[in-house]
């Protein structure tokens, strides 16, 4: 057989495994009625919550279409994600080759010896020295988008100021020259995308080629960083793989981790945010009055309408879980959306509310030892950005549709057409 034909075989293959999967999501969403299985197409994908709270009231877990199990209530998701006994990965096996999400997809000893080399650079220290870079940048983009209403009588918020921002931050820690916000924009979803599954050759094909245009930006700046050794992480990363604390072929992974989550949480939370707080005039107008409440703003998005809405654990033992036995080997969709709108834990949970005092418990960071070990940067940046808007803009509304991203892993939007005159 020759290499041309070989390659058409497998790609035929792919083709018809993705499409037959499709086929079979959408039988179950559709015609068997599975909660889980309807998260993954509209009108669940736009608005999960009424599903979470149907597969809640059902009582711990629920079981999907494919046989695993799902839960959406808070106390379950919470002993699951904090217990050393539940991994990202079967006990003593290795995450698939195909898709390396570095630490994330590891469970100890890698991940703690992985987490531990990244996680100096998210330090409260480093955290407070990025604090007026934040600021200034925040700054400028709201002077662009000002300059931008003046001429068009609007702006995006997504392309303006969510992603930009985040992303000129990330790329100045890790010491990336010459960031363009579009095309890491592009990268972050794809990759971000594929968390949900691929859905069509085109998803596969822009997911394949964001992996590797990354791979090749990360395989360029280590040789520069070999020769001109600066102050950014890449350059600690490098001197880290020189003292054999991480290996050659984690170095890439690792980076691009930490690249995409470095913005990806950060641009849906902002926007999370704002879509929230326009879609809640009162709690917009207490913002503005009050500046300071940026900081509940941003955690109470984080509990309401989190960035991300799922992980997946899997247990290392026969065990039992609010009452359930769970077999060793069984797998559990960790619905964080759904558990962060607990009423068992907090009071009027569908309620989006600023002064919330029992919003601490939320989720949308995990917890236990895949805890994000970005959260402060996230927080600091989301935080900033939200309080100069209701500074600069608090006449800030609507002036179009919200079109969100097509994922279900991954929540936010990729259009957010506002005005502030």
């Amino acid at each position: 057989m020759t290499g041309r034909t070989a390659q058409l075989r497998s790609a035929a293959r792919f083709a018809s495994g993705l499409y037959l999967g499709e086929a079979r999501g959408a039988y179950d969403a559709y015609v068997r009625r599975n909660l889980f299985a309807r998260l993954r197409y509209a009108p669940g994908r736009d608005d999960p919550y009424p599903i979470y709270e149907q597969i809640r009231a059902g009582g711990t877990f629920y079981t999907t279409a494919m046989g695993n199990l799902a839960t959406a209530d808070h106390a379950a998701c919470k002993e699951i994600l904090r217990s050393r006994r539940w991994g990202v990965q079967p006990e003593g096996e290795d995450p698939p080759p195909e898709f390396d999400l570095s630490f994330l997809d590891r469970n100890p000893p890698d991940h703690t010896r992985l987490r531990r080399i990244a996680a100096p650079a998210f330090s409260p220290r480093r955290i407070a020295e990025l604090r007026t870079g934040v600021e200034k940048t925040v700054e400028r983009l709201l002077d662009d988008a000002e300059r931008t209403e003046a001429t068009t009588g609007r702006f995006d918020l997504v392309p303006t100021l969510a992603a930009p921002l985040p992303i000129a931050v990330i790329c100045d820690l890790l010491g990336i020259p010459d960031a363009d916000t579009a095309t890491f924009s592009r990268y972050g979803a794809a990759l971000g995308s594929a968390l949900s599954g691929i859905r069509s050759l085109g998803h596969a094909r822009a997911v394949m080629e964001a992996d590797a245009a990354i791979e090749r930006l990360f395989t360029d700046l280590f040789e520069r960083r070999r020769r001109e050794p600066a102050d950014d992480l890449v350059s600690e990363l490098v001197a880290a793989e020189d003292a054999e604390q991480v290996r050659p072929a984690e170095m890439v992974p690792l980076c691009s981790l930490l690249l995409v989550a470095g913005f990806e949480t950060t641009v849906n939370l902002v926007g999370n945010a704002v879509n929230a707080l326009l879609d809640h005039p009162e709690q917009w107008g207490a913002l503005v009055d009050d500046p300071g409440l940026a900081g509940a703003a941003v955690q109470e998005t984080l509990r309401w309408d989190g960035p991300v809405q799922r992980t997946t654990r899997v247990s290392f033992d026969d065990t039992e879980v609010g009452g359930t036995p769970v077999a060793r080997g069984r797998w559990v969709n960790v619905l964080i959306g759904g558990a962060d709108r607990d009423p068992a834990v907090f009071a009027h949970a569908d309620r989006f509310d600023l002064t919330r005092t029992d919003g601490g418990d939320h989720l949308a960071f995990s917890s236990g030892i895949h805890h994000c070990v970005g959260r402060p940067l996230a927080e600091l940046e989301a935080t900033v950005a939200i309080r100069q808007l209701a500074e600069r803009m608090p006449s800030l509304r609507r002036a179009g549709a919200v079109r969100r991203r097509n994922a279900t892993v991954i929540r936010g939007p990729v259009a957010l057409p506002v005005a502030c005159r």
